[in-house]
């Protein structure tokens, strides 16, 4: 749907549910967050998330399952295994572009690069978690 009850054009440039975002301690260049927390211990926590183009994720993992839908922009996503103590890339990044909608198991390591100035409903299974891997 594209348009409010006045018949005027809303998009994710004009809307209100773009406001409000703010900066976080501790994470990367480039970022900023909406968030509300559940209060259902079954339900899943939501992210509006906007990243400036170049910005990036380091290699990391997540305690539960995340599902990834980008309104905007464009993504890269490079999955990795530990081989021998080290990171090694396993496969080609995943480009992520605007309709697209991607899935990461929990624990599964990966990191993220912007390769386009990107808006992104991001939701967690459960409480967000991050573990940084080196």
């Amino acid at each position: 749907m594209s348009r409010s009850g006045n018949n005027t054009a809303v998009t994710s440039a004009t809307s209100a549910i773009w406001e409000h975002h703010v900066t976080v301690p501790d994470t990367p260049a480039g970022f900023t967050v909406r968030t509300t927390f559940p209060t259902n211990p079954d339900g899943v926590e939501v992210m509006l998330e906007q990243w400036q183009a170049g910005s990036e994720e380091p290699p990391h993992s997540h305690p539960g399952d995340d599902m990834t839908v980008v309104i905007e922009g464009r993504m890269a996503v490079q999955f990795y295994t530990r081989e021998a103590g080290a990171l090694a890339p396993d496969g080609e990044p995943l480009i992520l572009s605007k309709g697209d909608t991607g899935y990461i198991r929990a624990g599964r390591i990966h990191d993220a690069r912007y390769l386009e100035d990107c808006k992104l409903v991001y939701v967690h299974d459960k409480a967000f978690g991050f573990t940084a891997h080196d």
